[in-house]
């Protein structure tokens, strides 16, 4: 103790003092909560005081056919948000990487990049005045092709492909930086070889670009895995309506709406547990195939 009071490297640690209280108080005190899960919570007896209930919770989940429901929705969003955000930022990057005007390259790149910082509070505003009956949307539809207006945010049919689509074009531009970085990174003698072999530029990017972020592509891959449980509460909170509960309910609404709302406590925080636990296995699965395929370690 005497050793580690004299360290030079003492005020750094009163300097993370704060942060470390700040995270006992706020991360590691409230996880006694996870208890509720398995109570009857009566709300003037609090958490501590309430009647153990065991396993009925989970029993009431499993028999609940909405969970099953919420369960589909989430796993088809966030698998649809997963592949989009795979593939098209790729393209872009690659598409981006054989431009020479480098004023219409850093402009279509600063565009793309743009609505990553704005909220889904804004976005949703937005894409509810485009794509509400009177938007221009519906508007084009029927000048152009004479087709009746579309309630789009209230179809089963059309709300998951406008979640999944709105997602990609908010976040491409993100992914699309991390990919041109790595691009930067490949040897320039590769593509003076490729040009002396008389390789084409779709060939270059088949055998040179591609092989060059391979394992960036494998390691974005399998470290947005232990998202696939969380298809994006904010995005979805601000754009669904009762019509399209089939459709869009996610694990995330769900909670909220019976769990918060519905001051069904205990039901929400069993759910809730039950994706922790989850998406823990799903950390721990991804860093391995992370270490695995693109030698990952985080120490």
């Amino acid at each position: 103790m005497t050793k580690w009071l004299r360290n030079d490297q003492f005020h750094y640690h009163i300097m993370l003092l704060p942060v470390f209280v700040l995270f006992i108080l706020f991360q590691v005190f409230p996880i006694y909560g996870v208890t509720l899960a398995f109570k009857h919570f009566i709300p003037t007896k609090g958490i501590l005081g309430s009647p153990w209930a065991g396993l009925e919770q989970y029993k009431f989940l499993v028999q609940n056919p909405e969970i099953w429901r919420v369960l589909r929705n989430t796993l088809i969003i966030s698998v649809g948000k997963l592949i989009t955000l795979l593939i098209v930022p790729i393209v872009l990057a690659l598409m981006l990487n054989e431009l020479r005007v480098k004023w219409f390259k850093r402009s279509v790149q600063t565009i793309t990049y743009l609505p990553h910082f704005l909220s889904w509070v804004i976005l949703a505003g937005i894409f509810r005045d485009i794509l509400s009956t009177h938007g221009i949307i519906n508007h084009l539809m029927e000048t152009i092709f004479g087709l009746n207006p579309v309630m789009y945010l209230g179809s089963n049919v059309w709300f998951r492909p406008i979640i999944i689509l709105s997602n990609m074009w908010k976040e491409m531009g993100f992914s699309t930086v991390i990919y041109l970085a790595a691009l930067t990174s490949i040897n320039s003698t590769l593509y003076e070889a490729a040009d002396i072999d008389g390789a084409s530029r779709l060939q270059k990017i088949r055998h040179v670009s591609i092989p060059g972020i391979a394992m960036v592509i494998a390691l974005l891959a399998t470290l947005s895995l232990n998202g696939i449980l969380y298809a994006g509460f904010d995005q979805i909170y601000n754009l669904y309506n009762v019509i399209v509960y089939d459709t869009g309910d996610v694990i995330e609404t769900w909670v909220f709406r019976n769990g918060l709302v519905g001051a069904q406590y205990e039901l929400g925080t069993a759910v809730s547990l039950v994706n922790s636990i989850i998406g823990l296995l799903l950390v721990a699965l991804t860093y391995t195939l992370a270490y695995r395929f693109a030698n990952y370690r985080i120490f």
